[in-house]
């Protein structure tokens, strides 16, 4: 079918709760896509940096093939040849000591706030129904219930009260408004490494290590959200190792499947973890043979094709170039790896969406947030000639 006739049809019989470029995509290879119609564009989104390895990464395909054809799904009440290796591969990788293996980003983060106020209750001694988290202005931690209620984002809350209580917010990169905020309730501090749906927005250098030394003086649980941050995307395997520091709690996602199959994880102690008790909390798909097989083989070629390298040094050179893009409309450009973002002044006309969309029509597809941030995060294996190749583009689309 043609791309006007499948838009059509999205529109009839879908929710509008999406507002996509209209291009219809039909394959994918490495950092390249094509639409039905048999245009070629550059990916960089990486689908919010779920194909961090690339689009259909043979090695990746060739896991999930195989183990599609011998065991899919056992849930968890029953153990799989796959389970094991995966808690055991991540663990060594990360330097975790428990994995808590889930499907999507919101589900960690949902599961990471159960076991920070069980933590509360049972070992820091928070009396019942009182524990609190403390979370940062403009987070994006994903779609639930529970998470909006805590975003600061109105347009993600509007007329989807009452929302879940025992949050507190407080503003991105202060670490001095954390320690104020810290009160004998709070159980926990929930933060984005670097704010990915807000903009690129990256903390002062010290910020995090300031925070972790907070939150181990109060005795408070530092969660890391690295569902975005996370393998790779910023030059390190994990953004928390740009300041040398460990979270109590990291969630990971997205990338963890190379962009196959939805795996996401808690990752921690035996502190923590180790308080959940058989029937408190589960799921159905988490931790089953075909998504950990996957995510095995998602974190292998990621380390073995050094791919965290090629983002830092790509990433640098791709910052670099698109600094020495000069136009009025320009208010900062930022990022760390290959996590990008070109900022215009408020009131360019048609705004970030305007250059998304043309840069569409020159071959490249990116995302617009916010109105005036245009993000730029293309798989990890993106190679100079091909960053050139894209700096030109939207040094045109500038102009």
């Amino acid at each position: 079918m043609k791309a006007t006739e499948l838009i059509n049809l999205e529109d009839r019989f879908g929710a509008k709760n999406y507002k996509p470029l209209d291009v219809v995509l039909s394959k994918g290879k490495g950092i390249w896509v094509w639409d039905v119609e048999g245009n070629k564009y550059m990916d960089c989104l990486s689908a919010y940096s779920a194909v961090n390895q690339g689009h259909c990464h043979p090695k990746i395909q060739q896991v999930m093939v195989e183990q599609s054809q011998k065991l899919t799904l056992t849930s968890r009440a029953f153990r799989n040849d796959q389970l094991a290796l995966f808690y055991e591969e991540l663990c060594e990788l990360t330097e975790s000591h428990k994995v808590l293996p889930m499907n999507s980003g919101a589900e960690a983060v949902e599961t990471v706030i159960k076991c920070a106020r069980k933590w509360g209750y049972e070992s820091k001694g928070v009396a019942d129904g009182q524990a609190q988290i403390i979370v940062c202005n403009d987070n994006f931690h994903g779609r639930t219930l529970s998470i909006i209620g805590f975003s600061t984002d109105e347009n993600a809350r509007q007329n989807f009260g009452p929302f879940t209580p025992g949050f507190k917010t407080i503003p991105f990169g202060d670490a001095d408004a954390l320690e104020q905020a810290i009160n004998p309730n709070t159980v926990a501090f929930l933060v984005e490494p670097i704010q990915g749906e807000a903009g690129v927005i990256i903390p002062p250098k010290g910020y995090l290590k300031k925070v972790r030394q907070i939150c181990t003086d109060k005795n408070v649980l530092l969660i890391l959200d690295e569902i975005q941050t996370g393998l790779g995307r910023t030059g390190k395997l994990l953004a928390e190792e740009h300041e040398g520091i460990q979270a109590d709690l990291t969630l990971i996602g997205k990338a963890l499947s190379g962009g196959f199959y939805p795996v996401s994880a808690v990752l921690s102690n035996e502190a923590v973890l180790g308080l959940l008790q058989p029937g408190q909390h589960g799921s159905t798909f988490g931790g089953n043979p075909l998504a950990c097989a996957v995510a095995r083989q998602a974190l292998k070629v990621l380390v073995e094709e050094n791919m965290i390298e090629n983002a830092e040094k790509t990433g640098a050179y791709f910052l670099a170039e698109l600094k020495k893009i000069k136009n009025d409309t320009i208010k900062d450009v930022r990022g760390l790896g290959l996590m990008i973002a070109i900022e215009l002044k408020k009131g360019t006309p048609g705004g970030a969406r305007a250059i998304c969309k043309s840069l569409m029509k020159m071959g490249i597809l990116c995302k617009e947030t916010h109105t005036d941030i245009i993000r730029f995060a293309p798989p990890l294996v993106i190679q100079k000639q091909e960053i050139d190749w894209a700096v030109e583009k939207i040094r045109a689309a500038f102009a």
